[in-house]
């Protein structure tokens, strides 16, 4: 039991890092971008690219990961998604365009590296018990980086410029234009943040786990149905859905079957789309479109 308590918690720790990630370009965006995937994925990709192909140290190769992630996603919302904003686009057509968006780079992905899985770390961490539970170096750090990742970016929302602005455009955007708020660059900067936050968040599951083309899409899955159960923009409600979900996935796993962990996810986005939508921390917003 303490085993399934601690798989549920690193669970929830990706959980919350992706889902932190969602909600700040979310935010701003105002439409479901699952283009952010493929950073979860670009990221540890390039990774292993820079470490093992060209054999650069690995802390460098990190750093690059993120940086493509961080660097991508910001040349998609400058020669995409700005364009068609400009254009008066719908979300739901913002929404189709990043869907198309995420094939293509997933298939560049799989057409580089191949569709196998490939593998970050070779050394041989068997872990270590704690109360009763046995954890492995990159666990570890994956639950204390969600921790501080979280604290980061509540610092960044309430105690930054640029997250009063990211928050004012949530709220109203037409008010915020009124005030001054550049509604452009605000999105430009939260999508460097947050597509820095899920790289490194994918870089690190990657390093516990391996790696294919179809990486980070389930992390994405689960990071917004965290969002969407805890509340668009309150981090200590995404803490909460990410909590919940990672807990109810590993008690079904445990219980029932893992092959009823999808059905969960997918039956949770449903419900709190149709009954409460804003979640259970978030307000309701008539301008947010999923």
């Amino acid at each position: 039991m303490t085993q399934i308590a601690a798989n549920a918690l690193i669970s929830a720790a990706s959980y919350l890092l992706i889902g932190i990630s969602f909600s700040l370009i979310y935010t701003p965006s105002r439409f479901f971008n699952f283009s952010h995937a493929a950073m979860i994925t670009l990221a540890p990709y390039t990774t292993y690219a820079l470490s093992v192909w060209m054999g650069i140290p690995t802390s460098i190769a990190i750093f690059g990961g993120v940086l493509s992630s961080m660097l991508v996603a910001g040349a998609i919302e400058l020669g995409v998604y700005r364009p068609m904003r400009e254009k008066q686009v719908s979300a739901n057509i913002l929404m189709l365009i990043s869907l198309g968006i995420y094939i293509t780079l997933q298939a560049i992905i799989a057409l580089v590296f191949g569709s196998s899985a490939l593998f970050l770390n070779n050394s041989n961490d068997v872990g270590r018990l704690l109360f009763g539970a046995r954890l492995t170096n990159i666990q570890i750090l994956l639950v204390f980086g969600s921790l501080i990742g979280c604290w980061l970016s509540w610092i960044l929302l309430h105690r930054t410029v640029i997250g009063r602005q990211i928050r004012a455009i949530g709220a109203d955007h037409e008010l915020a234009s009124i005030r001054g708020v550049d509604h452009d660059k605000t999105t430009l900067v939260a999508t460097f943040i947050g597509s820095g936050l899920a790289g490194s968040c994918g870089i690190l599951l990657a390093y516990d786990t391996n790696l294919t083309p179809f990486f980070g899409f389930q992390l994405y899955l689960g990071g917004v149905v965290a969002v969407i159960v805890g509340g668009v923009g309150s981090i200590p409600g995404i803490a909460l859905g990410a909590f919940l979900l990672g807990s109810v996935q590993h008690a079904i796993a445990w219980w029932i079957s893992s092959a009823w962990q999808d059905t969960f996810v997918y039956g949770t986005l449903f419900l709190f789309l149709v009954v409460r939508p804003q979640g259970f921390l978030g307000s309701a917003s008539r301008r947010g479109a999923i």
